[in-house]
């Protein structure tokens, strides 16, 4: 069943439409709350998890310590996803997550951990029938799908959370403390890199910078290559895409941006108050329309917020990074990646203040920000008719639109007219009014037998 805002989407039929408002999030208690302590074996949620080889496996080895495993669905039922399977025998096997939903009818939540390109299809089908719904970061592959399913979790009154786990830690609560007690002032910039996709002088996580292999080897006997490639382009299997390295290719994944930038950026956006960027500019190595760049920078422009001036924030990848501060000294490591918050008092980088004699001098505010009890354990309970887990799609979903934008700056089809323009954005209108051909990358025409 399609929701009626998203029959007969295209990639030009949604441009120009007004975008659906961000309203209340409310949640209709499926159980009763137990609290944080023993959960009653008739309070138990029953979870699915749908892409379990790689993170699936870890969010489902978190939940399963309160909650039923009671299905488990892969497309590639290779050797890890059989580890997998021993791990929790008494759960359903399924390669395709649209016969596992309409098939088995006691799941009340999933876990979706799937390529980037096919997390929206899948939550999608899991909220429209009421499932609670824990979606890998980034939440989707698209702009427009991530307003698509803000919308969805809000209409369907699930439990949502995205897995940038991060969020759920002391330690931004810590660094939003010391900042909020203004610690280095005003900040009106700030930095986020990381060396991503490389992992070394020699190696990288996956392949990017790269044009399509030409080969053609069997898919192996494991995979449903059909049901991996799914809204996207049909083109021949080759381990250059699975498994795991579909997060450099446009097809697929949404490159180092998408991969950290829902995890680095959050904090960010929590302590700043941040939501939809004015303006978005991005430069890189040369791109090829296949994979994304080997190293870009992205620069977002916010508008004032309350008493809270305009801010620039920066991105940097491939190992790309600022320049070092002369307050650093040389004891002091960037590090492979980062975040470096510019105020108009001193900086922090990381949780350390700079300069040293602000490090040492500055008192530190008593904790008062309430510790998480668990990054899923939030979904959980939230599930169970508690609060809203913190990085529910009303907060996901915004965080997730400004961190793709940041790869639609990056596009090649764009590169010309980017380099002497910012791309402007209207988050009401979900379109850059000053250069409508952008449109077309807030979404893709979906292969067919595919919808969101």
């Amino acid at each position: 069943m399609e929701s009626e805002n998203s029959k007969n989407i295209s990639r030009r039929g949604f441009i120009g439409t007004s975008a659906l408002a961000l309203g209340g999030f409310t949640i209709v208690p499926a159980h009763a709350v137990s609290g944080l302590g023993r959960i009653a074996p008739s309070d138990k949620l029953n979870i699915a998890g749908i892409g379990i080889g790689g993170m699936g496996r870890v969010d489902l080895e978190d939940v399963s310590k309160t909650e039923n495993i009671v299905a488990l669905c892969d497309v590639d039922w290779n050797n890890s996803v059989q580890n997998v399977f021993k791990t929790y025998p008494g759960a359903q096997r399924y390669k395709d997550y649209r016969v596992m939903l309409d098939k088995q009818k006691d799941i009340d939540a999933v876990i979706v951990a799937t390529p980037d390109h096919t997390h929206a299809i899948v939550s999608m089908e899991a909220i429209r029938r009421g499932k609670h719904t824990y979606t890998e970061k980034p939440l989707t592959h698209t702009v427009f799908e991530a307003r698509m399913l803000t919308e969805a979790a809000r209409k369907y009154k699930v439990a949502t959370q995205m897995g940038n786990q991060g969020q759920a830690g002391d330690g931004p609560r810590r660094l939003q403390e010391m900042i909020h007690d203004g610690a280095i002032g005003t900040i009106q910039e700030v930095h986020v890199w990381t060396d991503r996709p490389n992992r070394g002088l020699s190696d990288t996580y996956w392949p990017q910078g790269v044009k399509r292999p030409d080969d053609t080897p069997p898919v192996p006997d494991t995979l449903d290559w059909d049901i991996f490639t799914g809204p996207a382009p049909l083109r021949p299997y080759h381990p250059s895409y699975h498994p795991f390295r579909w997060r450099g290719w446009l097809d697929y994944g949404t490159g180092a941006l998408g991969d950290i930038g829902c995890h680095s950026f959050d904090s960010v956006f929590r302590i700043l108050k941040l939501k939809y960027p004015t303006s978005v500019q991005g430069t890189s190595t040369l791109v090829n329309g296949e994979s994304f760049p080997l190293g870009s920078m992205v620069t977002y422009d916010f508008p004032a917020r309350g008493d809270m001036p305009p801010l620039r924030l920066i991105w940097y990848d491939g190992g790309l990074r600022p320049p070092r501060l002369a307050e650093m000294g040389t004891d002091i490591q960037m590090g492979a990646g980062g975040v470096l918050y510019i105020g108009s008092k001193g900086k922090i980088l990381g949780n350390r203040l700079l300069p040293e004699s602000l490090n040492e001098s500055y008192k530190r505010p008593e904790p008062y920000l309430e510790s998480s009890p668990g990054h899923r354990q939030e979904w959980i309970l939230a599930a169970k008719g508690g609060e809203p887990a913190g990085s529910n799609y009303e907060w996901a979903g915004p965080l997730t639109e400004t961190v793709l934008l940041g790869n639609i700056a990056l596009r090649p089809e764009l590169r010309e007219k980017l380099s002497y323009q910012s791309l402007q954005f209207d988050p009401e209108k979900l379109s850059f009014p000053n250069m409508p051909e952008a449109d077309q990358f807030l979404h893709y025409e979906y292969r067919n037998g595919w919808k969101l």
